[in-house]
């Protein structure tokens, strides 16, 4: 049969047969399961398994998007095997799977598939690949998983399919009058203006204008948590910096959960191309690094909760406990790791919070940048993550505005930016320039901007509809409050002999040392023994991609440290 066209190119890795010898093998991990013509092996949205390999038979393997529409895939003949990213995530299937004739498969559930990539390296490179192509095609297609409906300038339908992109979940948008399915959807759910958007789900419920977190339930993005079980160590920030703990820490034999506010890859998903991480000459996007960090951490059995964020860390309990924010939930550690980076920073402007997702972003995907074409934009400041973002938006958009409060970049800017921003033509660099008032309607959205010169005391009307804020982020350090974790005067969290020094000092902070691991406080170990502090959170951390993928991977050895010389808690 003929394949998608985002499968041609790679057809062969997308579609790997896996060879008698090497189903013998797989023989350990799995069992054998017998269905009949017709049979459903696995439903969208709500069957869970690991891998299917075709023994004998065929699979026929169809999108399906929640509105009874289906169509054809591909069909999976003996040696072959079903399954994608949801397989090896343990969350639902986006897909249909029917036998075709009778069918013999081999079954492995998601933990065994997990042992099996470790245990069979080469096999598990094939297998991993193939999933994540698969994956591409479907989020291509846009033919399965949520289906999204509302009317044009909707901020909630922004922030939903922000998410679901920012996380690699397949979905797709229909104007409520595009199509007799939509209509007859819209006519017998009859939304309010605060119903928008409704959103289908893949087994076909339907809610009105839901949460990140009931998407999020429904996906398996946010699966349930054992309150009762005790992790080696939970990593509060899903960025460059806790995705590499995870991998590393994982891949030793520790178990980790990862919670996380949004999405896997954190403010480092934004950058359009990073040029200068190590390994990579012709750059790669931010938004591709995380999603490989994001498998590799899966691959390694990383339990991941996204949107999961964390209220408050009590640390007078051993284990410590990490309470979740909207519930009662608390989750118990040996560990924690500290990676929750940064808070976006907003200007000052009055009216700021009612263009958010109608015309003002913080970050800039191919989402937002779809939104630009042909069009002026502005974008505010100065340093690489906002220098990455012009040069992308500069692709999609007529002309970017780049505004700064300096008289240059170079104090704030990698010199090769720098220089790339000056040799494209359609940036146009503001010195001394700040936005002092933003305009539009509830139903238009954004649609006029005044900026001044402060230097020459003038202020200039722009008629743009996209605004894109890259002014820097506060640490996202409040949720420690009640723990006691020492920081500094800019909130950022000190480690190391500054968190001891500050332990020492009379009538500061509680000494929640106790007398069993009374030892010299590890390099990234916070003045709360068993948190550490990693990446942009961290008092004195280099601001770079590659800093924090470093003390990522260097705090998993302080991890150990620690846990030897703790009794097991059962």
């Amino acid at each position: 049969m003929t394949l998608p066209d985002t499968f041609q190119s790679r057809s062969a890795q997308a579609l790997p047969t896996i060879a008698p010898p090497e189903l013998k093998r797989m023989e350990r991990f799995g069992a054998r399961a017998v269905f009949n013509d017709g049979d459903m092996l696995f439903e969208a949205g709500r069957g869970k398994f690991g891998l299917m390999v075709v023994v004998s038979g065929k699979i026929r393997i169809s999108r399906y998007d929640g509105l009874g529409n289906s169509s054809l895939i591909i069909e999976h003949g003996p040696g072959e095997f079903a399954g994608e990213m949801s397989q090896l995530s343990d969350a639902p299937t986006l897909v249909n799977g029917h036998a075709l004739g009778a069918v013999e498969v081999l079954v492995l559930t998601t933990a065994a598939l997990r042992a099996l990539l470790v245990a069979e390296a080469e096999l598990g490179e094939r297998i991993v690949r193939a999933f994540i192509l698969r994956r591409v095609e479907l989020m291509d297609s846009a033919a399965c998983g949520p289906v999204l409906l509302s009317p044009n300038n909707n901020s909630r339908m922004h922030a939903l399919r922000g998410w679901l992109s920012s996380n690699g979940q397949p979905h797709k948008v229909l104007d409520p009058a595009s199509t007799d399915q939509a209509r007859a959807l819209c006519e017998r759910y009859t939304p309010q203006p605060d119903d928008w958007p409704l959103v289908v789900f893949p087994d076909g419920g339907v809610q009105k204008n839901p949460t990140i977190v009931e998407l999020g339930r429904r996906l398996g993005t946010l699966p349930a948590l054992d309150s009762d079980q005790v992790w080696d160590a939970i990593v509060v920030g899903a960025g460059p910096a806790g995705l590499a703990t995870a991998v590393y820490a994982a891949s030793e034999g520790l178990s980790v959960l990862v919670l996380d506010t949004r999405a896997y890859g954190g403010q480092a998903a934004a950058s359009a191309r990073i040029e200068n991480y190590l390994g990579f000459p012709t750059g790669i996007s931010g938004r591709a690094l995380a999603g490989r960090a994001y498998v590799q951490s899966k691959k390694f059995g990383v339990e991941m909760a996204i949107p999961a964020p964390a209220a408050r860390l009590l640390c007078d309990v051993r284990p410590l406990e990490v309470e979740m924010c909207g519930s009662l939930q608390r989750l118990r550690t040996r560990s924690v790791v500290v990676a929750c980076g940064a808070r976006y920073r907003r200007p000052d402007l009055a009216n700021l919070a009612r263009f958010e997702g109608k015309g003002v972003y913080y970050w800039a995907s191919p989402l937002e940048a779809g939104l630009c074409k042909g069009a002026e934009v502005i974008l505010v400041g100065g340093g690489n993550s906002a220098g990455q973002a012009a040069v992308y938006l500069s692709a999609h958009a007529d002309r970017v505005h780049m505004l700064i409060r300096r008289d240059s970049l170079v104090d704030t800017m990698s010199t090769y930016l720098i220089e790339r921003i000056a040799a494209t033509p359609n940036i146009v660099l503001h010195t001394h320039a700040q936005i002092v008032e933003l305009d539009g309607t509830d139903d238009g959205g954004l649609d006029r901007v005044k900026v001044r010169d402060a230097r020459h005391g003038t202020e200039r009307d722009y008629d743009v509809k996209r605004v894109f804020l890259f002014i820097g982020a506060d640490p996202n350090t409040g949720w420690l409050g009640d723990c006691g974790v020492a920081v500094d005067d800019k909130g950022f969290i000190v480690t190391g002999d500054d968190a001891l020094a500050r332990n020492d000092q009379p009538g500061d902070r509680k000494d929640h040392r106790h007398d069993e691991i009374e030892r010299p406080v590890a390099s990234l170990e916070t003045s709360v023994p068993g948190v550490f502090a990693i990446g942009d959170v961290r008092a004195g951390s280099t601001k770079r991609v590659a800093a924090a993928v470093g003390e990522g991977a260097a705090v998993v050895s302080q991890i150990h440290g620690f846990l030897a010389r703790l009794p097991r808690t059962r």
